[in-house]
């Protein structure tokens, strides 16, 4: 049986934790870009669409999942499954999610505050170049003793939060941690409005342009399934942990609503302060790794007092970045605590040591092992942690949670419209098996099936 659950004192430390671990690097490096890539306002509407039909159901799934079991993803599946079914049997390979995320996750974060550092102290110049800053990000990759020094700061730093339980923990320290994230951003945002290039910056990154959807509608509606999908890091367990923790006071649609709305507004954000500076000093903005570490750096680095605005923007990141790290971590150490019968200190030092070393992996892949390329040429084995938990673990995991939902033989679909209705707030019906059970894994079949699709034609297109 779970062990008994500590529960949040206070809603919003539930939902700001539970919102942390949504919030993420993807919301800074990809959202805006293909907002403004894919035709602006449309695709947000579009993203929106999907975010509804897709990410809001998927969150419920998850949420009621741990609140009905009050288990993490160890032994969620033995608390809700029917006797003698063999639901649980799923609860190994999706709770190895939490290790393969942070494998390569703690790598990135530790990039971030490396940025961070860097800015703080002066050290990265004025008016710096674009090859100059991608040959400096060059550097940080070739260089494993730095890398390493940076993860273990950002590992340490979460696993002392994790330590110290739910209530004394996450909740009294990721609650302001998520605060200072916000007003970061809502600064930066403000100060993107004084900026010369804010109207441009503005116009490509919302006005209606359906010229930019005509040849490329499907890549437009697929990248906003994607995002609406992968944004809110549903499919292992780490979303479920949550619910695990949160009272009965409120519905779980409620919950699930906030969680994706603030995700969506940190995203939204991060344009309004990324291309009005891109657009201000006439820097063409990019996607992914090179957006934050080249792209950001130079745009900053022509600023007047770059060095403060760089050390805020790389600073919310790495709050974004932790607070997600928080989150996974938590999930790993309940995990243990229920399958293994471990304490919470053995859990965290045994997660810890475990953490640092796999993390190795794809932190060598840059350097020492920048000749194991499993993904094809160019590809590294950050790519390959990357590719087993985006296109296989959170596609399937999220497929089989709402399966198991639905099952007669699962958790039963009247069990979890029950569990999602107990509180106040807005109640969902049990007119939604069908969507659910034919629709709605329909939809998440369509992003596994696009993202094999994707990796096929990057090996042999």
């Amino acid at each position: 049986m779970a062990q008994a659950r500590e529960i949040f004192k206070t809603r919003l430390g539930f939902l700001l934790i539970a919102a942390g671990c949504a919030v993420g690097i993807g919301n800074v490096w990809r959202f805006p870009f293909i907002v403004g890539q894919y035709g602006g306002l449309y695709f947000v509407l579009m993203y929106l669409f999907f975010l509804l039909a897709l990410g809001i159901p998927l969150l419920t799934v998850e949420l009621a999942i741990g609140r009905a079991s009050r288990a993490s993803m160890a032994y969620c599946y033995e608390e809700l499954e029917q006797k003698g079914s063999r639901w649980h049997i799923n609860k190994w390979w999706q709770f190895s999610g939490n290790y393969f995320l942070m494998a390569f996750y703690v790598v990135v974060a530790g990039w971030m505050l490396y940025y961070f550092l860097s800015f703080a102290f002066g050290d990265i110049p004025q008016d710096i170049t674009r090859d100059a800053a991608g040959a400096d990000f060059g550097a940080l990759l070739g260089d494993p003793v730095l890398m390493y020094t940076c993860v273990l700061a950002t590992v340490i730093f979460s696993f002392a939060i994790v330590a110290l339980g739910v209530i004394r923990g996450l909740e009294r320290y990721t609650k302001p941690l998520m605060i200072v994230l916000i007003v970061l951003l809502a600064f930066m945002a403000c100060r993107s409005v004084t900026l010369d290039g804010f109207a441009d910056g503005m116009k490509f990154y919302l006005a209606p342009d359906f010229s930019k959807l005509e040849n490329n509608f499907g890549e437009a509606v697929w990248a906003a399934m994607g995002q609406a999908f992968f944004t809110l890091s549903v499919g292992f367990g780490a979303i479920a942990i949550f619910g695990s923790y949160m009272s009965e006071k409120h519905k779980i649609l409620n919950e699930a609503i906030f969680i994706a709305t603030f995700d969506t507004i940190i995203a939204f954000l991060s344009g309004v302060v990324i291309f009005p500076a891109c657009f201000t000093y006439g820097i063409e903005p990019d996607a992914g790794p090179n957006l934050l570490f080249i792209t950001m750096t130079v745009v900053f680095s022509h600023m007047s007092f770059g060095n403060f605005w760089g050390a805020l923007f790389f600073l919310f990141m790495v709050i974004a970045a932790v607070s997600t790290m928080i989150a996974v971590f938590e999930s790993s150490i309940a995990g243990c605590m229920e399958l293994l019968k471990w304490g919470r200190k053995k859990a965290v030092i045994i997660n810890f040591f475990f953490i640092i070393l796999i993390c190795l992996i794809p932190l060598l892949g840059f350097n020492v092992l920048s000749w194991v390329q499993p993904l094809g040429e160019g590809s590294c084995t950050l790519d390959f942690f990357d590719f087993l938990v985006s296109n296989n673990i959170m596609p399937i995991g999220s497929m089989v949670l709402v399966l198991f939902v639905c099952a007669k033989n699962g958790m039963t679909f009247k069990r979890y419209i029950d569990e999602c209705n107990v509180g106040k707030g807005f109640n969902m019906s049990y007119k939604l098996y069908g969507y659910y059970k034919y629709i709605l894994t329909l939809i998440v079949a369509v992003v596994l099936a696009v993202g094999y699709y994707q990796i096929y034609m990057k090996l042999f297109g």
